[in-house]
């Protein structure tokens, strides 16, 4: 057993859900509940204000939801480790978490001896995941990082128009096409960059530098 007790937060906006892990964790001799939190603002400002050991953080709450939470929570020395609670196995949030500092991964309905598991592994340093999300992180691993060699000429201008937040109409104006076209070119975008809507693409080639959206 530790020194002290692992103090835990528990951030999820349904409060059935943070009541149950409240009373589980309870009955556990090294593990005390720190707090709750039921939104992505609220998860941040109680992880600095309590300072605990480990984050249960839900994905999906109001208020910038748990991956601004765990922006904001960060991932340096001294920050809580976070283990990301989902009810999705193979939310491609997964990726993002990890980017974004998360120790660990779990589904929602993981058994309670895993769960114990995660909160202690996470505590010492180690990174729980969910099968599935570590095939996730596997295959973002193993597949080639986009490129925007990858594209063709007219779809680098399209994804640049997409990442300026214009919609096809504007778009297939911009560049003398049809919406048709433009919409073809828009779907070839989304498969080669390895993403499912607009809003990834943006960010994804923002990211990697794929487009100067500030370009005229």
């Amino acid at each position: 057993m530790a020194d002290r007790p692992i103090r835990v937060l528990i951030a999820d906006d349904h409060p059935v859900v943070r009541q149950g892990l409240r009373t589980y964790l309870e009955l556990q001799p090294d593990i005390e509940v720190a707090g709750e939190a039921g939104s992505g603002i609220d998860a941040a400002a109680q992880a600095e204000r309590l300072a605990p050991d480990v984050v249960l953080l839900d994905m999906v709450m109001p208020d910038g939801g748990g991956l601004e939470a765990l922006r904001r929570i960060g991932s340096g020395d001294g920050t809580p480790r976070v283990v990301v609670l989902t009810s999705f196995p193979a939310d491609d949030r997964v990726v993002e978490a990890m980017r974004a500092g998360a120790a660990g991964y779990l589904l929602k309905d993981a058994q309670p001896a895993e769960l114990l598991a995660a909160i202690r592994s996470a505590h010492s340093g180690g990174s729980p995941l969910h099968p599935a999300a570590a095939a996730r992180l596997v295959g973002e691993v193993r597949r080639p990082p986009a490129a925007a060699a990858e594209l063709t000429a007219r779809e680098r201008e399209v994804l640049e128009l997409i990442a300026r937040g214009m919609p096809n109409k504007a778009i297939a104006l911009r560049l003398s096409l049809s919406e048709k076209t433009v919409k073809a070119h828009v779907s070839a975008v989304l498969r080669k960059l390895d993403v499912t809507d607009r809003t990834q693409a943006a960010l994804k080639a923002v990211r990697e530098r794929l487009v100067n959206p500030d370009a005229e």
